[in-house]
């Protein structure tokens, strides 16, 4: 099968066009939305993508994916922690800085409000 990164347009495509009303988009549909962008359509991608969102609706690949999101481990997103950790204490100082950063002013010509 084709990586994620190659099939993203298609299912943003199949996206599109259930969401403008198409329930059951063909690979022509797709096709013309896609060129109607300028994107290039590589047909066996189309063919491989279609043929995994053959009869299945639009709820049920967003809840699919959901779960699938879900499976991924969480530890990975604390990993850039420990080199900062390691930096010997700069990391800290770094953020005090920022935080002593006084707030931008408003702009002193400005001659309206937009929640007025």
């Amino acid at each position: 099968p084709p990586p994620p990164s190659r099939t993203m347009k298609y299912l943003a495509a199949y996206m599109l066009a259930t969401m403008g009303g198409n329930a059951t988009p063909t690979a022509d549909d797709l096709k013309k939305i896609l060129t109607s962008v300028g994107a290039e359509v590589d047909d066996a991608v189309l063919t491989t993508v279609m043929d995994k969102l053959k009869d299945k609706s639009l709820p049920e690949l967003i809840a699919a994916g959901k779960e699938k999101f879900a499976a991924v481990p969480a530890a990975a997103v604390g990993g850039a922690a420990a080199p900062a950790a390691a930096a010997g204490g700069a990391a800290p100082a770094a953020a005090e800085a920022k935080k002593e950063e006084e707030p931008e002013e408003e702009e002193e010509g400005a001659d309206f409000d937009l929640f007025d």
